[in-house]
Formats: structure tokens, C-alpha cells, sequence
């Protein structure tokens, strides 16, 4: 199983399917895996292939070592789209998130202010008002919800604690539309039962939360990589077309990466 851990406290840049010229910031051990889910499509692999007791890096690290990164891309390129949270679990779990935030928007305010600062998520931290205060302060707020059926999230995302996704929906809907709302569709099996979230038993309950939710868009995605479960597979592109459709004509903005 080859899976992908990343460098620790910044990586790349690396071109993300949805982002761009992404320049990443891992808040986690860069051996280590640290995450309130378990997915079985994460690229990084499964949480206890990539056990750590190493310590996070600190909020002094990140900052240092981003301005350091931004300096050598301002002499030598490329420049960035996006700054990146992302890497080796859910960022927002690191306990100075939101001090951090204000580091990178300080430093991107400085060295390149057309670019963009995303934090990808998996929604488990929302219910924290400290958490929701930091995200409200970057440009792409990206979220996971990749159902709204909880033995299908149970399969796919395996919380590792009491998850309750009316409470995460609840969360989300205190964004008031600074929010966009990704989701996982794929195809194939996890372990012996069908894993495929692409038919309507699925994605018009979904639908109907992203109402709720009011996002102010919804990337849909499949997998790129190899996962730790090798019976999945790729949600097919005429599948993902059909679901942007249909959250279109709900009047919500959609895009799907192949």
C-alpha cells in the first residue's frame, strides 16, 4: 500500500486539481498521522499505520518556516494561488489554529496578497466557536460532508469519537454562507458492502442539507491517489456531471474534478 505523508510545517508547492499552485501548511508531525477520522479513501493512509508521539509544530515553527518559503518564491517562483492548510490529518485540531491563522494571513497579506488562504477540514472542530472565529477569517473555508447518512459516514469517514452530523449541519450553517462544502464520491466496496455514494438514496438527502447550509459553493470529487482500501474506485465523470446538475438547480454553485 503506498500511501503519502507530507513535510512538516510546509510543503510544496504542489498543483491541486481544485485550488491551483498550492502551497501547503501541515500542522502535524511529518511522520505522523493525527485525525478525528479514519477515511478509507485518505491518502495518507489509515491513522494507525502512521501512529506519532511527536509534537506538532508550534505556531513559531509555522510562522518561521512559511516566511522563509515565501521569500524563496518571491526570487524564485512559482508564485502561489493558495496557501494550504492540509497535510497529515485535520488541521484544526492543532491548539494554537486560530494564533496560526493570523500568522499566515499576516504573511500573505505581506509577501504575496493575491493569493488565496484555504483550510481543508473534515467539519469535526465546527462546533467550536474559537475554530469557526479562525475560519471566518481565510478566503476558502472548505469543509467535508460527504453524506448526511450516518452508517454510510460510519463506513467511509469512521469518526473516531461520538459524531452526530446534525450537530457538524448546525455548525456549518453558523458560517452564514462562508463556507464551501466538499465531498468524496466514489464507487467500488469497503470491505464486503458497496462504498458507492454516487445514486439518489445518497445525494438528495445531501442535497437538501446543502440548502440548509447555504454554502457559498460545493467541490465534488473523486479519488486521485491510491487509498488504503484497494476495492474502491472512482466515481465516473458522466456520475459527477449528473450530481453538479442537480445541485445547480437547487441554486447552489458546483464544480466536479475528475
Amino acid at each position: 500500500m503506498s500511501t503519502v505523508l507530507y513535510s512538516s510545517p510546509v510543503f510544496g508547492p504542489i498543483h491541486s486539481r481544485r485550488l491551483g499552485v498550492s502551497l501547503g501548511i501541515n500542522l502535524m508531525p511529518a511522520e505522523g498521522k493525527i485525525c478525528t477520522f479514519d477515511c478509507i479513501y485518505c491518502e495518507c493512509g489509515y491513522n494507525r499505520s502512521h501512529r506519532t508521539t511527536s509534537p506538532r509544530p508550534t505556531r513559531i515553527e509555522v510562522a518561521t518556516a512559511l516566511e522563509e518559503r515565501l521569500q524563496d518564491m518571491t526570487y524564485n517562483g512559482p508564485k502561489p494561488d493558495v496557501l494550504t492548510f492540509a497535510g497529515n490529518g485535520e488541521p484544526t485540531l492543532h491548539p494554537d489554529f486560530a494564533g496560526i491563522v493570523d500568522d499566515v494571513v499576516r504573511l500573505r497579506d505581506e509577501y504575496f496578497p493575491q493569493a488565496k488562504i484555504s483550510v481543508l477540514s473534515n467539519a469535526t472542530q465546527t462546533p467550536r466557536p474559537e475554530v469557526r472565529r479562525a475560519l471566518m477569517r481565510v478566503d476558502n473555508n472548505i469543509q467535508k460532508l460527504d453524506t448526511v447518512n450516518p452508517d454510510y459516514i460510519r463506513r467511509l469517514n469512521r469518526p473516531h469519537h461520538s459524531y452526530d452530523v446534525n450537530t457538524i449541519i448546525d455548525a456549518l450553517k453558523r458560517f452564514h454562507g462562508h463556507v464551501i462544502i466538499q465531498t468524496m464520491f466514489l464507487t467500488g466496496t469497503g470491505g464486503e458492502e458497496s462504498i458507492d455514494n454516487t445514486g439518489d438514496e445518497y445525494v438528495l438527502p445531501w442535497i437538501e442539507k446543502l440548502k440548509e447550509i447555504a454554502p457559498m459553493e460545493v467541490m465534488i470529487y473523486t479519488i486521485d491517489r491510491e487509498t488504503p482500501d484497494r476495492k474502491l474506485r472512482k466515481a465516473s465523470p458522466e456520475a459527477l456531471d449528473r450530481i453538479v446538475a442537480l445541485i445547480e438547480k437547487a441554486g447552489i454553485p458546483a464544480t466536479a474534478s475528475y
